[in-house]
């Protein structure tokens, strides 16, 4: 965390060295002159604020080089609500209306150190402490000075987010060297506003403790791209909260206040949602997949079948096409999304690298593994490209669990490894394709395998059934004296009133559940072929 104890001799000796170079000098005095003659107006925000004019008249050259028609926060316009961060501000009246709304959201009002060392770290932390990193002295304070660029200071600067050119020299002319101007044009302004005990902390470093736990929690929760942990609520700070408020429906301002901090907090602490899963019951599994397949081996040998594995339907399967698209998907894994250079990619669409090197989310995965579904379909073919592998079947089963056992292991070093519940889900989609069943969707294993295999297939036809057969028996009327299935549908009729007010809906949703069910098939291609006609 970047602390202004850290930092504040560094920016006392600065000041004391900071001279303006001759070639800048006649800009710098044009820029101090426009400086002073708005000295009026932040006067007046001085009065309501405590922040000294000179310091307001630097904030007000670095968001909208002096327009007075513009917000101070982020230089847009007075008269409309803004829409970059900090968002949903404004309208406001004046621009000194707009000045000590800023400020209030900075934590500057109320402040009492207004000494050169606290005014030049609160500046830079507008637009970030990565120079510090770079050794390089900040142009936005020192630009046009010698204490940036060559010959007698490094040059660089950051070009875009996260990017460094180390030989590029910043043209902009730095707060520090304006105020080095202002203070030769107006000997009325003092910077020896630091108090001479500190008694209390700064506003705005009471809140920095808040900033860095908040930046950490965002971080965990998959920031992109990831924060500096430096306490300052900076530019990507602001913009990382913008998104946070925009997935959970929070006012969009990108500003950290009290419910938007505690919503990141309640975010952090919620569990994860999994299911207990024994690792054991996977290595099952495998072991199962494996035996299934060493016995397809047995049952090629005896009868002289051409390479490629055999499920028990009896569909010739191409296990090393299975392997080459499974050891892509480990590299996948390991890589954090990156597809490796070299490797046929499976036919899916597209993601991006996950953020901050996290593992790939649940559906990322199935869509790869459940493409190798295509191969193992009636027709299906594998995508061009693919060099097969050998095809002895006990071997490549041997090379898929040692595919796992590599995934597994490469993932344990990240910060959230593949949980078991979604490597559960892996192995039981492979295990289904191997054995040639179909795989049960969300619709048709609603209420569980169990009653879904017992219901596949017959969903539809027991909902009609049962629908005609509760019309029928509301209809009946008990007669003591019919015969047959006149007396016996009279016998249920009367046997269990008001049947129908119960019988008939459960018949209907079992219809629905059926209709619903076989368009999953269909949109899995699970669905039986049609039969051959004769």
């Amino acid at each position: 965390m970047v602390s202004f104890e850290s930092l504040k001799s560094e920016y006392e000796r600065n000041w004391a060295n900071l001279e303006i170079r001759p070639s800048r000098l006649a800009d710098a005095n044009a820029v101090a002159r426009k400086a002073l003659n708005g000295k009026a107006t932040y006067q007046q925000i001085e009065r309501l604020t405590g922040v000294p004019w000179h310091f307001a008249a630097l904030c007000h050259y670095r968001e909208s080089n002096f327009d007075f028609d513009t917000y101070l926060g982020n230089g847009e316009s007075l008269h409309r609500v803004t829409t970059i961060v900090p968002k949903g501000r404004g309208p406001f009246a004046t621009f000194v209306d707009g000045a000590v709304d800023a400020f209030r959201i900075e934590n500057f009002i109320g402040a009492q150190d207004w000494g050169i060392a606290r005014m030049l770290y609160r500046l830079e932390a507008f637009n970030g402490f990565g120079y510090h990193v770079k050794g390089c002295n900040s142009p936005y304070l020192y630009g046009g000075s010698t204490l940036y660029g060559p010959p007698e200071a490094r040059a660089g600067k950051f070009v875009r987010d996260h990017v460094f050119d180390p030989n590029h020299v910043d043209s902009q002319l730095g707060t520090a060297v304006i105020l080095h101007a202002m203070t030769s044009l107006d000997s009325s302004i003092t910077l020896d506003g630091s108090p001479a005990i500190a008694s209390r902390c700064e506003p705005d470093d009471d809140m920095a403790s808040s900033v860095l736990l908040m930046q950490r929690t965002l971080n965990k929760l998959g920031a992109n791209p990831p924060l500096d942990e430096d306490g300052i609520s900076g530019p990507k700070t602001k913009a990382a909260v913008s998104q946070f408020q925009q997935r959970n429906g929070l006012q969009d301002t990108g500003l950290l206040d009290g419910t938007t901090i505690a919503a990141i907090t309640r975010a952090e602490a919620q569990p994860v949602q999994r299911p207990n899963v024994d690792l054991s019951q996977i290595l099952k599994r495998l072991d199962g997949i494996s035996l299934a397949a060493q016995s397809g081996a047995a049952g090629r040998a005896s009868g002289g079948t051409a390479s490629g594995g055999t499920t028990s339907g009896g569909q010739s399967v191409e296990l090393s096409q299975i392997l080459s698209r499974l050891e892509n998907l480990a590299q996948l894994v390991q890589s954090g999304g990156a597809m490796p250079v070299g490797t046929t990619p499976i036919a899916t669409p597209p993601i991006g690298a996950t953020p901050g090197g996290q593992s790939l989310q649940l559906s990322q995965i199935l869509n790869r593994v459940e493409s190798l579904a295509q191969v193992l379909q009636p027709g299906g073919t594998s995508p061009g490209g693919t060099t097969p592998a050998g095809n002895d079947t006990v071997s490549v089963l041997g090379r898929l669990l040692s595919v796992f056992g590599k995934t597994a292991s490469g993932t344990t070093a990240a910060t959230n490894p593949v949980p078991a519940d979604q490597l559960k889900q892996v192995v039981d989609l492979l295990s289904a394709l191997l054995s040639n069943k179909p795989v049960l969707g969300q619709v048709n294993g609603a209420l569980g395998d169990t009653i879904g295999n017992l219901l596949n297939g017959k969903k539809t036809a027991l909902g009609i059934g049962g629908s005609l057969i509760t019309a029928l028996l509301s209809a009946v009327t008990a007669s003591p004296n019919a015969g047959g299935l006149a007396g016996l549908f009279g016998t249920i009729a009367s046997a269990v009133p008001g049947l129908s007010q119960f019988a008939l809906p459960i018949s209907l949703a079992l219809t629905a559940w059926g209709v619903l069910g076989k368009m999953e098939k269909w949109a899995q291609g699970t669905a039986p072929p049609p039969k051959p006609s004769t």
